[in-house]
């Protein structure tokens, strides 16, 4: 095969914040940023900037611009060398952090759609090929609700927890998740230091889903970190009897001396990832043993090559990963591919937004669970693009020759 097809050059890149979910407003509480990397080839990658909720897009979406002006003349085939030239010869690259990875991770996850689509394949066969593909799905943040038609916006009753649980079993789910103090049960209670007569309202809440999902219902805990170390293990303690499958972020996601002292004390495993960034990020909670379950983002720790790293690093010290999905459709194509060529995949996550049919409409393709499992889509590269429509209705921005175009 000549090798002279693949020298490539990247000619521009797009920087696209998609109308999606929100009544289909183009910026409010999901704002996705998708980046397109385009090629003198007239191939053209997508990825994605994981900061589509919270407060952080615009920031991304500006990243990726400064960032763009870097590549521009690259060949995206070497998605390494890429990386490492944002990561050593921007300054900030080095520093890392939430804005800065999310923008190299949408860069990245592009090239490697791109490198894909070059070569007619999917991207799990360029990681080492599909080791999965039947992957096991658990529904997650139970406590707004779940359904394609859900309009609850909030639970509170164990009876609702119960209801909820049954909801998603019928969808064929054996595994779900839930942030049991997210909702207040009354007035709002404190999450920090010790929950004392709120603890029982937690207990309750969960201990309705285990009856409603029997013996072969695995329930995740989802804390988002607003807990304290004595609050996490307080909590931990009263759940342990309840046959938890893990307890997610129970502390501060960068501090993993605190992750230790909460894995010291519960006798349930630990996990973290969503916001801890590139293996630098990760190497302290794998020497200290402080999680037991990773959860990278695909579309903030670094990108594809990155994920990839991190999740190699994290099998020498015998943990599994669950990645953390909660964007676009094309965060959860970028998952999928990782999750079939990883030896230490756990379980996928699907989120209640994905389940939202104005994000599911703004890509090709509408990949769901069946019977709570996943099929890994062979589509060359990750196998997802945004819709024509979706980009004529979005608000996009264009770097070429270091040059920034402005279009919506």
């Amino acid at each position: 095969m000549n090798g002279e097809m693949f020298r490539m050059k990247i000619t521009s890149i797009d920087v696209c914040q998609i109308p999606s979910g929100n009544a289909g407003a183009k910026r409010g509480a999901w704002s996705p940023v998708i980046v397109r990397v385009n090629t003198d080839e007239g191939i053209s990658g997508f990825g994605e900037v994981g900061l589509a909720y919270g407060k952080g897009f615009r920031g991304g979406y500006g990243m990726v611009l400064d960032f763009a002006e870097t590549i521009i003349g690259e060949d995206p085939m070497n998605s390494e060398k890429i990386w490492q030239n944002i990561f050593r010869n921007t300054f900030w690259g080095m520093g890392g952090g939430t804005v800065v990875s999310a923008a190299m991770s949408g860069i990245d996850i592009a090239l490697w759609d791109i490198k894909g689509k070059a070569l007619g394949v999917p991207v799990y066969q360029l990681l080492g090929g599909k080791i999965n593909d039947n992957l096991r799905v658990y529904a997650s943040q139970l406590q707004y609700g779940w359904g394609e038609n859900n309009t609850s916006s909030a639970l509170k009753t164990p009876e609702e927890y119960a209801e909820v649980t049954r909801l998603a079993m019928e969808d064929g789910y054996d595994a779900i998740k839930v942030d049991p103090i997210a909702v207040p049960a009354g007035d709002s209670w404190e999450r920090r230091g010790k929950l004392s007569a709120k603890t029982k309202e937690v207990y309750n809440r969960v201990a309705a889903m285990r009856e409603a999902g029997g013996d072969d219902m695995d329930i995740i805990i989802e804390l988002h970190a607003n807990t304290d170390s004595k609050t996490a293990i307080q909590l931990g303690k009263v759940l342990e009897d309840l046959n938890i499958f893990y307890m997610e972020e129970p502390v501060h996601p960068l501090n993993s001396k605190l992750m230790k002292e909460v894995h010291d004390h519960v006798n349930i495993p630990i996990a973290a990832g969503e916001r801890i960034y590139t293996r630098f990020g990760y190497r302290p909670f794998f020497e200290d043993g402080s999680i037991q379950v990773i959860q990278p983002d695909i579309c903030t720790c670094g990108g594809i090559g990155e994920a990839k790293k991190i999740c190699d690093m994290a099998f020498v010290y015998d943990c599994s990963v669950q990645i953390h999905v909660c964007g676009s459709p094309i965060s959860k194509a970028a998952a999928l591919q990782i999750e079939a060529a990883i030896p230490n995949f756990l379980i996928h996550e699907h989120h209640q937004r994905a389940l939202n049919p104005q994000s599911r409409e703004t890509c090709l393709y509408d990949y769901q669970p069946v019977d709570g499992r996943y099929k890994v889509p062979d589509r060359p590269g990750i196998g997802q693009e945004p819709t024509p429509e979706a980009l004529k209705n979005s608000i996009i921005q264009t770097v070429s020759d270091a040059k920034i175009y402005s279009m919506s």
